[in-house]
């Protein structure tokens, strides 16, 4: 079954959005809609895709539509999480045509980027989807918009690690080079943490796993590990921790890497790199 995609809150989607159309309406509007199209026109659009993918991002886009003018009709026709295909029609949108090619850029920008992150989620989840792992992202986002290309990977079968520094504490090389050694890190994070708060150590070699094991963190990523030592890692810890497995993970390794028996394979491609799905507004003037 299917886990259900969480809501995007109604504020932090109509914030960026208000910025995003900010950051183009600049100091004067769209002068060539203005220019060149009378006050009075209407125009009728569908928006369609032209590649095959993994839909998100449908809340954005209503968004800049609705606050370019609220006359706006919609009728949304796909859902985010939905797989489309070349020519699928997303959306109808009918309204004054200066706001509808006001708003345009803003609308895709938000629809393609979010949807490109959900496909190539989806290409990672399609990958492992005979195993127990599950593909993750990391916190390489673009600033500002975590959320949403978080919520993203939701839409395209992923899940999500941590979102920020202080929801989860993760302990990496360099605070165990600070701290000494891995033990006394992860020591240190349990006298610190609440209760509810999960504990995840970064470890480069089998021998550094056996003595975090000793403090018993929740979590440990399997650093820069081929499926050989990644399914030793699996015989060692007995199910004590949950494994991450990272670092280099692409198409053509997650497959062997999930095999190897880790609970999660976390990946910053699928929200740094991830290509814009392309969405297009075909226009009919009325």
């Amino acid at each position: 079954m299917t886990s259900p995609l969480p809501e995007l809150p109604r504020l932090i989607v109509d914030e960026a959005v208000k910025a995003a159309l900010l950051e183009d309406f600049g100091r004067a509007g769209d002068i060539t809609s203005q220019a060149t199209i009378p006050e009075d026109a209407w125009a009728k659009a569908s928006l369609v895709s032209r590649q095959h993918g993994v839909l998100a991002g449908i809340d954005l886009m209503i968004s800049a539509f609705c606050q370019s003018d609220p006359e706006f009709l919609l009728e949304i026709h796909e859902d985010d999480g939905n797989h489309i295909e070349p020519g699928s029609v997303v959306a109808t949108i009918e309204g004054p045509a200066r706001a509808l090619l006001s708003a345009e850029r803003v609308a895709l920008n938000f629809l393609g980027h979010l949807s490109g992150i959900a496909t190539a989620t989806n290409l990672f989840a399609r990958k492992i989807e005979h195993t127990k792992c599950k593909v993750v992202c990391t916190r390489k986002t673009t600033p500002g918009l975590r959320a949403f290309e978080k919520y993203a990977v939701r839409c395209g079968g992923g899940a999500n690690h941590r979102f920020g520094l202080d929801d989860a504490i993760l302990i990496k090389d360099n605070h165990i080079a600070v701290a000494g050694d891995v033990v006394t890190a992860i020591s240190r994070a349990r006298d610190f943490a609440g209760h509810l708060v999960r504990i995840e150590v970064e470890v480069d070699t089998l021998d550094q796993m056996r003595d975090a094991l000793t403090a018993k963190p929740d979590v440990i990523m399997l650093d820069n590990m081929g499926p050989e030592l990644l399914a030793e890692a699996v015989e060692i810890n007995q199910g004590q921790a949950i494994l991450e497995a990272s670092g280099g993970i692409n198409l053509d390794s997650v497959q062997a890497i999930a095999e190897s028996g880790v609970d999660l394979v976390s990946t910053g491609w699928i929200t740094h790199s991830a290509p814009v799905l392309d969405l297009g507004l075909d226009i009919k003037i009325g």
